[in-house]
């Protein structure tokens, strides 16, 4: 067993005194047992401890430590508090290509790149000022002949209090492995582009640096797109094509990345596939719209030159969504929300061009995607309410029947038309349900205004049914319903349903429609001459009314300038209905000229401002007693 310490190699992050040249009596007053240290100054034949007693303490010399420091081949040095080096080992300085004695008084932060990075700086000064006990971190490290490696650079207390050890580990073969890894890991083995997690790591990482104080313009921009017709490829051709094809895109978009228009700003422009056809271009530190919006046209004009792909020729075309906005306040998902909806946008336009992002048409679709969520719990919640127009006789003036109008009073938007939110249940399917309570809440009224008025005739109430209520719901079966528990009689009840809907009723749709008529029900064509007019189908339909579209008579104009084609027209339309045996009534009839013409015409009713506007059901009552009603134009359905 060797009687000295000297050669022993100390395992990285041991304990080690501080060493300056020549000052061995520093080495002694720094020393302190190594940990893990296992030799002793002991002879081989020396006595061991007696039985029960403890070990001796083991020793090492100072020219012990200094030896295996000098040894060590991990590169390493002893600071001072003030991170100045007071020693370094053989190895450090072959490391960075000095002798290590020059290197003493040198700043370790200086040698080793810690004051690069501010986290890294504030935690290697924490460990200088003993509020650490240790720092790990990484660095690139510059060699004087020019190359560079990485290196895992440690800083921790040696006992004592005043000296601090730091050790580099070169880490330069691990680092190009994880590189490596990494970029398969973030690249697209069909495009070799960046994919979609590098792609939100870069906007998360523009976003943040995208500052006005860094010299930048503090914008940023984004072109998101996507192939039209690309399935189309892959389920024709293959997806070997289908991946030959995007390969090929993607060298354009490249192209186009790499020589941007003369607007370009000072940022850089990343491509990247995010998956499927879809592919963004980003721009940071960009100039405005005019930058993207010449971006966005040189990749549908490079799109556009024929793809030859091993013998197969193809033309594709893409429609992108452009937006550019201040970088401040904006999140990577609210980009890519705002970009995905302008891509629709372009989807919906007709494709194979380019849409810039429109607040107020986001708006706009914001607003309808907050009605569509919330419009079944609006139904239960009681917020839909119904007003009601009079059908007036042309002949006598006196009021007919009402049409029952729904209007949903909402708690943010206010009272909305039929219009605004119809249209949006017919979609969800929750017109089924909004639909019934319609029906029956007109038939309750009704009935309540014959009850109210038994020496009167009694009013008919015209309600509005979707051709979704009759493919989804039974809607016979909810008519007889309701008919049997409010008391109303089938003949007071007329269905309204729109020309398109009814004129192309085959099936079910058309069985139903037989049978409320069999019941007693009237069914009427809303809006007739504006849609499918299958005037020979119109005859076999269970229909008993027409209901002119209101832009036949606001065609009319004054007696003293009449307008002859819409007046022939409604006069052949009304003709029409007659040889059916059926009714017309005209919408929109706003002024007594209009109601004469009509009336001259030969139409049965009338329908509009001229008598009234749509009332609440409390004040129908004082209509039909003949008080006056001035129309309001807020409240014009």
């Amino acid at each position: 067993m060797s009687g000295h310490s000297d050669g022993t190699s100390r395992a990285p992050g041991a304990t080690l005194p501080a060493v300056t040249e020549g000052d061995e009596a520093a080495n002694e007053c720094d020393g302190g047992t190594p940990t893990g240290a296992q030799h002793t100054a002991a002879p081989d034949d020396a006595p061991g401890p007696a039985p029960g007693t403890a070990p001796a303490p083991l020793r090492v010399s100072p020219h012990g430590y200094r030896a295996a420091f000098e040894a060590a081949r991990l590169p390493m040095a002893v600071l001072g508090r003030d991170g100045l080096v007071t020693a370094a080992n053989p190895a450090f300085g072959e490391l960075l290509g000095k002798d290590p004695h020059a290197l003493v008084t040198a700043s370790a932060a200086d040698l080793t790149d810690l004051g690069g990075d501010p986290h890294i700086w504030t935690a290697y000064r924490d460990v200088l000022a003993g509020r650490s006990d240790r720092l790990r971190c990484t660095r690139r490290l510059k060699h004087p002949e020019g190359h560079s490696l990485w290196a895992e650079v440690s800083v921790e207390p040696l006992p004592g209090g005043d000296r601090v050890l730091l050790s580099v580990t070169d880490v330069s073969d691990r680092h190009d492995l994880q590189a490596r890894l990494r970029h398969l890991q973030m690249h697209d083995p069909v495009t070799r582009l960046p994919n979609r997690a590098l792609f939100f790591e870069r906007l998360a990482a523009a976003l943040e640096s995208a500052t006005y104080d860094r010299g930048g313009t503090g914008r940023i921009g984004l072109c998101y797109l996507d192939l039209d017709g690309f399935k189309a490829v892959n389920d024709t051709l293959g997806h070997r094509v289908g991946d030959r094809l995007l390969g090929a895109v993607a060298q354009r978009l490249t192209r186009c990345g790499e020589h941007p228009s003369g607007r370009a700003g000072r940022g850089g422009q990343l491509v990247a596939r995010l998956g499927g056809d879809e592919f963004a271009l980003l721009v940071e530190d960009s100039t405005g719209t005019e930058q993207l919006a010449d971006l966005a046209q040189s990749v549908l004009d490079a799109l556009q030159r024929p793809f030859d792909l091993a013998g197969q020729r193809l033309s594709v075309s893409a429609s992108i969504g452009v937006v550019e906005r201040a970088a401040a306040g904006t999140t990577a998902t609210g980009l890519m929300q705002a970009a995905d909806t302008t891509l629709y946008w372009a989807k919906a336009d007709g494709k194979a061009r380019w849409t810039l992002f429109d607040p107020e048409r986001n708006a706009h679709r914001m607003t309808r995607q907050a009605l569509s969520s919330t419009l079944r719990p609006a139904v239960d919640r009681g917020e839909f309410t119904l007003e009601y127009q009079p059908l007036v006789g042309l002949g006598d003036g006196r009021a007919q029947g009402v049409e029952a109008l729904v209007r949903w009073r909402h708690p943010q938007f206010g009272t909305l038309p039929p219009n605004r939110f119809i249209g949006l249940a017919e979609e969800n399917g929750a017109i089924v349900e909004l639909g019934r309570w319609v029906l029956e809440r007109a038939c309750h009224q009704a009935r309540a205004w014959q009850l109210a008025r038994p020496e009167e005739p009694p009013l008919f109430v015209s309600v509005n049914v979707a051709v979704r209520q009759v493919w989804d719901s039974d809607l016979v079966a909810d008519v007889a319903r309701i008919l049997a528990e409010t008391g109303l009689a089938p003949e007071l009840l007329q269905l309204e349903l729109t020309e398109s809907a009814v004129m192309g009723s085959a099936g079910r749709p058309l069985q139903a429609l037989q049978a409320l008529s069999d019941m007693g029900v009237r069914i009427a064509i809303d809006d007739f001459g504006t849609g499918y007019s299958n005037l020979a189908y119109l005859s076999r339909l269970p229909v008993s009314v027409l209901k002119l579209d209101g832009s036949f008579v606001r065609g009319f104009r004054s007696e003293e300038h009449p307008n002859p084609a819409d007046e022939t027209i409604v006069e052949a339309l009304v003709a029409l209905a007659h040889r059916l045996g059926l009714t017309v009534t005209a919408e929109c009839v706003e002024n007594a000229e209009q109601a004469a013409r009509l009336r001259r015409i030969g139409c049965d009713t009338g329908q509009g401002w001229l008598y009234s506007r749509p009332l609440p059901a409390d004040r129908v009552p004082a209509l039909l007693a003949g008080t006056p009603e001035t129309p309001e134009e807020e409240n014009r359905d």
